[in-house]
């Protein structure tokens, strides 16, 4: 059969094409070509796919064409690691489903309230997308019927095992029906997904996806480590790089603060992002880190599972991690979306065995080279050209249930505030709060204003973060 190269080539209904065109999608990218076709048959699919690579619309598009918004039941089951790649896969099929009268579509996940989501269910969602643990909970607390899924998703199944998930899954796929379909997405294939493949999919179709959506190149550099001054190697990776963001992973949660802390002393403008934080300051880190208020992220593994953010300059694995599935999958989060990436390891002679397997297994993919050991002197004393964020962030305590919307807070801020629109970066409106982005240099002016006048005719509270 011929491999389709654009949306009109697929059997597709009249109802999908509107939010087709509202997303200017019309050529499919190689991991949609490859697997829509089999979707859209009604096929088991297994895909090894990199995030940015076009997957949602590859199981969204087919989930959604065999929605009946008639029935008032829950048709369609996605399950991600996290909130974050939750609500960003949420976002993209309902954009998707523009064309779609009357669709119930809700996102579940841990992390916020119970209660709401309850509620929420009254009437069943034709689509839930939601974390394991939570539409667990649910589903245990019969508030979720899931007797009538037709189509279930695992989107970036290898994270969901690496996070403890295997059991709620498992418990999961035993209360949607047998003759079900069933989608599993992974940026990596070890021996866990294949045994959850063959237990849960039917004559599944496997595609893989290397670089639909990967860059050309990864600068990979691997350098020696001294136990006791990884943190000023570190500062002085950071100095000599000067990339515009930066993802440092760390193994242990706990080390996450310590080189936040020992980045600080250097003058660096770092965050930590680990398990152990609230819910809503893990949502402002991540949404500092995306609107470029803070160029250097401190992660755990499981804190930045489904950390959705295209243009990553850097990652650093402060220690290497245990397995080189994890680090494959640390690296492939910079050098998305056409862009070349920058791959920096500190390695101590403790480590040069996890060094060797990593080296075996990109040998083996086709996607690294021996490995040179390079040397970096840790840094001396606090330099004087620290590169810093060029944005920082403001929080106006309004949002969409003040009718707050994000033109509503330019107005303000290049009306009587007096900014140039180019002062202004990225504004983000929930529920109760805003943000908005500006100009490292017209931060304070911006927020005086802010604080002086009103928003839409109404004075809010506005702090800088």
């Amino acid at each position: 059969m011929t491999t389709p190269s654009f949306f009109a080539d697929l059997p597709l209904a009249p109802s999908l094409r509107p939010g087709l065109d509202a997303l200017d999608y019309t050529t499919l990218t190689p991991i949609q070509a490859q697997a829509l076709p089999a979707v859209l048959e009604g096929r088991d699919l297994i895909a090894q796919a990199p995030t940015g690579s076009g997957k949602t619309a590859a199981f969204g598009l087919g989930l959604l064409q065999g929605i009946d918004t008639g029935a008032v039941q829950t048709q369609a089951l996605v399950l991600c690691p996290t909130r974050e790649l939750a609500d960003q896969v949420g976002k993209n099929l309902r954009k998707l489903a523009t064309g779609i009268a009357n669709l119930k579509l809700s996102v579940l996940c841990g992390g916020i309230p119970l209660a709401p989501q309850l509620a929420s269910l009254a009437h069943a969602p034709h689509v839930v997308v939601g974390t394991p643990g939570r539409v667990l909970e649910l589903a245990q607390k019969d508030a979720l019927d899931l007797r009538n899924v037709r189509t279930l998703v695992l989107d970036e199944a290898d994270r969901m095992l690496d996070m403890g998930f295997d059991e709620p899954i498992r418990a999961l796929v035993k209360r949607t029906p047998k003759e079900r379909q069933t989608l599993l997405f992974s940026a990596t294939f070890p021996e866990s997904i294949r045994t959850l493949g063959k237990a849960m999919l039917r004559d599944p179709l496997e595609v893989s996806v290397d670089g639909g959506a990967q860059p050309a190149t990864i600068e990979t550099h691997f350098f020696e480590a001294e136990s006791a001054r990884r943190a000023p190697q570190l500062a002085a990776l950071l100095l000599q790089f000067r990339p515009e963001s930066t993802v440092v992973f760390c193994n242990m949660r706990r080390d996450t603060e310590e080189v936040v802390g020992s980045l600080a002393h250097y003058g660096f403008g770092a965050l930590a992002l680990h398990g152990d934080m609230e819910q809503r300051d893990r949502d402002e880190v991540l949404l500092r880190f995306a609107n470029r208020s803070c160029n250097v992220l401190v992660a755990s593994d499981v804190a930045a599972r489904g950390l959705d953010i295209d243009d990553i300059g850097a990652v650093v694995n402060y220690e290497l991690p245990t397995d080189a599935d994890t680090y494959l999958h640390r690296v492939g989060r910079t050098g998305r979306a056409g862009k070349s990436g920058l791959a920096l390891s500190l390695v101590s002679s403790q480590e040069r065995g996890r060094a060797a397997l990593i080296e075996e297994r990109m040998l083996e993919s086709g996607k690294g080279v021996q490995i040179r050991y390079e040397k970096i002197e840790p840094l001396q004393g606090k330099p004087r050209d620290v590169p810093q964020a060029t944005m920082t962030t403001l929080r106006i305590d309004a949002g969409r249930t003040d009718k707050l919307r994000p033109g509503d807070i330019v107005g303000a801020l290049t009306g009587d505030a007096g900014l140039a629109k180019d002062a202004i970066g990225k504004i983000d409106v929930f529920p109760t709060r805003s943000y908005v982005a500006i100009t490292r240099n017209k931060a304070k002016h911006a927020l005086e204003q802010l604080r002086a006048g009103k928003i839409k005719g109404r004075k809010f509270r506005v702090n800088m973060l």
